[in-house]
C-alpha cells in the first residue's frame, strides 16, 4: 500500500543498500529539510542516517527482520535534534533561511499567482519555525509523512496524549499565527 507517497511492501528487509536508499532518501531528506530548516544542513544529516543504516545493516544477522522506515525516521529526528543542540551550528548556521518550495513553481501560473503562493508559503513557513522542535517534529511526522498517532508516539519516545497535546498546540498556534483559512 502507499503511505505518504512510498510504497511500502509487507517486506520488512529491503534486498540490498541501495533498495533502502531508493525507498527511503526523499523521505528523510524532506523531514531533515522540515526539522532543521536548511537544505544544506538536511543533506549532511540524511547522509549521516544512511551511513547509520548502511552499519546497521552490515551488521544485522541474516534472520534478523527490521522495520526500516521507522527506524529511519526515528534516527533522522534524533540526528535533528543532534544537529540543533550543538554548539558550532547555532553559530555557523545561516539565518532564517526560508523554505524555498517556490523554486519548483508551475509555469501556468500567472506572476501575481507565484507572487502570492511565495507570500504564503513564506508565512507559512515562518510560522512553522516559530513552533517548539518537538511540536515540529509531531506536526511533519503526522500531517506531512501521516504517520498514526500511534506511530508517532512509538517513534518519539513519547504517549498518544502527548502527541495529541502537542498537535493540538502547534494546530492552534498556525491557525492563530496564519488565520483560519478553511
Amino acid at each position: 500500500f502507499a503511505r505518504g507517497g512510498i510504497v511500502i511492501t509487507s517486506r520488512t528487509e529491503p534486498e540490498s543498500y541501495e533498495t533502502l536508499y531508493a525507498a527511503h532518501s526523499a523521505e528523510v531528506l524532506r523531514l531533515c529539510r522540515f526539522l532543521l530548516g536548511n537544505h544544506h544542513d538536511a543533506e549532511e544529516v540524511a547522509q549521516e542516517v544512511f551511513l547509520k543504516a548502511h552499519q546497521k545493516q552490515q551488521n544485522m544477522e541474516p534472520s534478523e527482520l527490521m522495520l526500516w522506515r521507522s527506524w529511519l525516521i526515528r534516527v533522522s529526528i534524533n540526528a535533528c535534534r543532534d544537529r540543533r543542540r550543538s554548539g558550532w551550528w547555532k553559530w555557523w548556521r545561516s539565518p532564517g533561511e526560508e523554505y524555498q518550495e517556490a523554486d519548483y513553481q508551475d509555469s501556468s501560473s500567472t506572476p501575481e499567482q507565484a507572487l502570492l503562493s511565495r507570500e504564503t508559503e513564506a508565512s507559512i513557513w515562518r510560522a512553522f519555525q516559530q513552533l517548539s522542535h518537538r511540536q515540529q517534529e509531531v506536526f511533519a511526522l503526522r500531517y506531512v509523512d501521516e504517520w498514526s498517532t500511534e506511530e508517532v508516539a512509538d517513534m518519539l519516545g513519547i504517549t498518544t496524549g502527548s502527541v495529541k497535546r502537542y498537535l493540538f498546540r502547534a494546530v492552534h498556534h498556525l491557525r492563530r499565527t496564519l488565520g483560519d483559512r478553511r
